[in-house]
């Protein structure tokens, strides 16, 4: 590849920001189609109940009111991603609060609304588990009863609540101990989070004179709206088309179905198109949120500060379906290591069943939990042993060439120059001034997550005026994605990207692309995007050196859209003659295809005691660490974070602004996480804050002073122009690097999320 730049490494502005900006940009809530319903659901109103029958006919007698549907609408067995235990509607019981029983079609939402509740539902209440312990009880009601029959996609260890178990164990964890001088064991307990994206779920559904759906939803795959609306409807894949226009952020919320098969369902039912959008409100209770969790950890190194051992029991919270569970436990157990030399490691975990909505992927996936605790336990042995936190992690941090816990060999890693340019960033920085009563404190964290997952596809097309189409079937929720691969792919033609245009997601016409998720599309889509290219690149000096007369080999790509004789300036063609010469008299339209299921190493059994994990390859880690100045009012217990330096090596920054974007918002979501947000249930099961009165995310004005991204790039060997993801990153060490500042201004820990201003206080006049 050239070492000439056109578009990696500028800062371009993104493809779809003047459409944002001006409110052009069209979301499903802006979608109209002729004659259209609008659709509503009605919620269980208990957290556990048999449903012993439905009265339909009052809400069905209201003007206006087109079709009902309830689950014996549906004839499917039960589906999920990783235990299929899900059907799409409550049938026989109930089992949270909120649940979706029916869905209502009519001609406007308010109608809708009343008919849902008009609809009398007979419930015969039953006993609920609301937390861990109360569904790991001897005696606990179980929230699935036929779970040990369930289709599993691995070996799960299931039993009574328990949806999933796994363990990963290297070294000689039980003998370790006793080589270590100094131990320490804690129990850290983590908070639901919602996502919180700005648009709330909805999706519109159309059917057409056959019988085809068209689907429009906010969604962060095409292709699994289309798989898994068709194994709900028990129709062929075929038979549906999935679309995405502009989506309001993700998260991982969106990444599996939430109102898409109701809404088809309904359309299938009236004939007629019909568009649901969730409130603020159904959002919070039904789609799903961040696993709450328990970390019981325990770590010990030498007295130079050479970490040996740890061991970590993780407990999650999944809720009433299993969704994204088995995965993110599987995550959380391979991430507790830290990204540390340790050689004597035992972690574990179990996911348990409760009767509230589910939880699933969540940016992070089950890493913020463990690194909170982790982190938190690196500081305290640094304090123990009197070492400087950055130095104990620098002498403990992995390199390039080590291998991560399960046995992959780590291809590039550049996280002690993280560590050493945060460390030289927070020194440098000017003291600012104190408030009275209050302290101040730095902390520290250092992270990891990864970039490979699953499979990706593209396919590239030069047009008969030299430029070029770009589809990957990549869903952009919002963090740009469209404009890194169009640079990606305007780069290996060296074009501008506004020679290159980027398809909208369509389950007809877009390759197959898992879902925008674990921070994989820079990395995953970014191949197979450069791949395609270069096929196309290939094809055009073929072309080019037919049309000049001379061999592939003497040909140059120039920028601009041009072919030239290498070392004769004057002697080029464009691409836009090539490409007429290929369409119109040699070999047909010059086009690229490429795809992908992640290559690099597999977990390795031979080196590593490993159990029930719902995946067996994933990689190209990314690494981070992160600092944060914050203060303490002594009176109140409020924390305020002051500046952050977040350090982080993403491979090659393909568009350096979007990454410092990524780093801070991912940090002021973490903060969150940090210290107020916290969905809460009481005894009954009813979510008490699903509003934005009560559920308290930080707003511009909570957000710290100074947020300084620094961005670290050593290449990873695999990635397009070296890049790997930084999606998640920014949020991962955000709770560990607060609750380590406020340690380290207070001298008290705080081992539970969200650190509220209680909290503190209880933590500051609390004995140790």
């Amino acid at each position: 590849m050239t070492d000439i730049h056109t578009s990696v490494g500028h800062s371009v502005d993104r493809l779809d920001a003047a459409d944002k900006v001006t409110g052009e940009a069209q979301y499903v809530d802006d979608l109209y189609r002729p004659g259209m319903l609008h659709g509503a659901i009605l919620g269980s109103t208990h957290a556990h109940a048999k449903i012993r029958g439905y009265k339909l006919d009052a809400a069905l007698a209201i003007a206006g009111v087109a079709a009902i549907v309830t689950a014996d609408d549906f004839s499917t067995a039960r589906t999920g991603a990783f235990c299929k235990d899900e059907l799409p509607l409550a049938k026989g019981k109930t089992i949270y609060l909120g649940e979706p029983i029916a869905a209502i079609a009519a001609s406007d939402a308010e109608i809708a609304g009343r008919a849902a509740r008009a609809i009398e539902i007979d419930y015969e209440p039953l006993p609920a588990v609301l937390t861990i312990d109360e569904a790991l009880a001897v005696d606990a009601p179980l929230v699935h009863e036929d779970l040990v029959n369930y289709t599993k996609i691995a070996p799960s260890f299931s039993e009574r609540n328990v949806l999933w178990q796994c363990r990963l164990e290297e070294g000689k964890i039980d003998s370790a101990w006793a080589q270590c001088d100094v131990v320490v064991e804690d129990v850290f307990e983590t908070a639901a989070q919602h996502h919180m994206y700005m648009e709330p779920c909805g999706a519109l559904a159309e059917v057409d004179r056959s019988g085809r759906l068209t689907i429009w939803s906010s969604c962060q795959s095409v292709h699994l709206v289309q798989q898994r609306t068709a194994e709900w409807l028990s129709i062929p894949m075929g038979r549906i088309r999935a679309l995405a226009p502009k989506i309001g952020g993700g998260f991982g919320a969106k990444g599996g179905l939430h109102v898409q098969h109701l809404a088809a369902a309904l359309a299938l039912k009236t004939g007629r198109p019909v568009k649901m959008v969730l409130s603020r409100v159904e959002d919070f209770e039904i789609v799903r949120s961040r696993h709450p969790a328990r970390v019981v950890m325990k770590t010990g190194a030498k007295s130079d500060g050479t970490l040996l051992a740890r061991e970590a029991s993780i407990f999650l919270d999944g809720g009433a379906y299993a969704d994204e569970s088995p995965t993110v436990l599987s995550f959380a157990v391979l991430m507790a290591r830290g990204p540390y030399r340790i050689p004597h490691l035992r972690s574990r975990g179990l996911v348990v069943y409760t009767n509230k909505l589910k939880a699933g992927a969540f940016r992070g996936f089950g890493n913020p939990q463990v690194t909170f605790a982790g982190e938190s336990q690196i500081d305290r042995i640094a304090e123990k042993l009197g070492i400087h936190p950055v130095e104990l992690r620098l002498r403990n941090a992995v390199a390039a060439g080590d291998q991560w816990a399960g046995g992959q060999t780590l291809q590039a890693c550049g996280l002690r120059e993280c560590l050493t340019k945060l460390r030289d960033a927070v020194e440098a920085a000017p003291e600012l001034p104190f408030a009275p009563q209050h302290r101040r404190g730095v902390g520290y964290s250092a992270f990891a997550h990864i970039s490979g997952l699953l499979s990706t596809g593209c396919n590239i097309y030069l047009r008969s005026d030299g430029s070029v189409a770009v589809n990957t079937g990549v869903v952009d929720i919002g963090q740009g994605s469209d404009t890194v691969l169009t640079q990606i792919c305007a780069d290996a033609l060296m074009l501008t990207p506004e020679r290159v245009s980027f398809a909208s997601p369509d389950s007809d016409s877009s390759p197959w692309n898992w879902k925008t998720a674990a921070s994989r599309v820079t990395y995953m889509a970014g191949r197979v995007v450069l791949a395609a290219t270069i096929e196309v690149r290939d094809k055009i000096l073929r072309q080019a050196g037919e049309i000049m007369e001379c061999s592939a080999d003497d040909l140059e790509i120039r920028p601009g859209g041009l072919v030239g004789l290498k070392g004769v300036a004057a002697k080029t063609v464009t691409f836009a003659q090539i490409a007429s010469h290929a369409i119109a008299r040699l070999g047909g339209p010059i086009m690229g295809a490429s795809s992908l299921l992640f290559d690099g190493e597999r977990l390795d059994p031979k080196r590593a005691l490993i159990e029930g994990f719902a995946f067996g390859n994933l990689g190209a880690y990314t690494f981070g660490a992160q600092a944060v100045e914050a203060e303490v009012d002594e009176v109140t217990g409020a924390v305020r974070v002051l500046r952050v330096w977040s350090a982080h090596d993403v491979g090659r920054a393909i568009n350096p602004r979007m990454v410092e974007g990524q780093i801070q918002g991912g940090f002021v979501q973490g903060m969150g996480y940090a210290l107020t947000e916290e969905m809460q249930w009481d005894e009954s099961g009813r979510l008490t804050n699903p509003t934005l009165m009560d559920y308290k995310v930080p707003t511009a004005l909570d957000a710290p002073l100074e947020i300084h991204p620094l961005i670290i790039e050593d290449p990873e060997p695999s990635g397009p122009f070296g890049a790997k993801g930084v999606g998640e990153s920014g949020l991962i060490g955000a709770a560990a690097s607060i609750a380590n500042a406020i340690a380290n201004a207070t001298g008290k820990r705080v081992h539970q999320l969200p650190m509220t201003p209680e909290r503190v206080l209880d933590a500051l006049i609390g004995e140790d």
